[in-house]
């Protein structure tokens, strides 16, 4: 796929070190979150560990690398990191490719059952405790970096990203695997109902939902496309892919508030494939 027009060039990175990584204070809704994982942790446990002992499928809808090419076929000697891991599966999978893999996740519940399935599986996995808006890494660490449904919603974009790209080496690659902004538009998130063909939010004041059901309550960030496109290119990356997800029509139905059918017709889940690049005119590696 040839790089989408919208170079960091236009928009220059921040400083090195420019990140809310000397904040002390973590954010009530990263407390909020954390909550509600370590509560819900146990719902998780089924579908990680069919993950795990699976080929590599994406979102919701379940579907294949072999279609969406999110990771390298070959990792060897790449240090990778996975932000916001969950039960790992992620993580397993790019060590299996020969990658030496972190995850961080902000559950402790969860990486419970990270670390018991890697240990079932005999995975070497780095897990970690904590806020992926702060990452207790030096500069330009890692090679790959990427988040299905981990700070890709939880976490707050405009903290995440440039500590994301802080961390990835010049021509590191980042991707990002989470809802569409459709999805917030068309729902309405204290309700069990699901996605529908009405709006019910202004586009271009999306950021911050806070939701709550029954006794679950939580925080998910999502912005227009254009915005994501800014904040890409102001925190140093170039964005070298663009995907929309769409649910396959024998798709089974899922419990997230999203129909097969529906989620057929309109996008419920985009992909960013992205490069942080080096000095501008500056190649980098693909």
């Amino acid at each position: 796929m040839s790089p989408i027009p919208w170079s960091h060039c236009d928009h220059p990175p921040p400083a090195a070190g420019a990140s809310l990584s000397a904040v002390d204070e973590t954010p009530e809704y990263v407390l909020r979150n954390r909550n509600q994982w370590d509560q819900t942790a146990a719902q998780w446990v089924q579908g990680g560990q069919a993950r795990w002992a699976g080929e590599p499928v994406w979102g919701v809808w379940e579907l294949p690398e072999a279609q969406l090419h999110l990771l390298p076929d070959d990792m060897t000697s790449m240090a990778a990191i996975e932000l916001g891991c969950g039960t790992g599966y992620v993580s397993a999978w790019m060590a299996r490719r020969g990658a030496t893999v972190v995850g961080i996740d902000n559950s402790e519940e969860q990486l419970k059952t990270a670390r018991r399935l890697a240990a079932e599986h005999k995975v070497p996995l780095e897990l970690v405790h904590g806020n992926a808006e702060v990452l207790p890494y030096p500069e330009e660490t890692f090679d790959f970096a990427i988040s299905e449904y981990g700070v890709a919603i939880w976490a707050d974009p405009t903290v995440w990203v440039p500590e994301a790209a802080r961390v990835l080496k010049p021509g590191g690659r980042l991707v990002v695997l989470g809802h569409h902004p459709m999805v917030l538009l068309t729902s309405d998130f204290n309700t069990p109902e699901p996605a529908g063909h009405t709006l019910l939010a202004p586009y271009f004041d999306m950021f911050r939902v806070d939701w709550r059901d029954g006794e679950e309550s939580g925080t998910e960030f999502n912005m227009p496309v254009s915005q994501w496109f800014q904040l890409f290119a102001d925190s140093g990356f170039d964005v070298t892919g663009y995907e929309e997800l769409r649910a396959p029509r024998n798709a089974r139905q899922n419990p997230f508030g999203l129909t097969a059918e529906w989620a057929h017709d309109f996008p419920s889940e985009q992909v960013w494939k992205l490069r942080k690049a080096g000095p501008c005119g500056a190649s980098t590696p693909v």
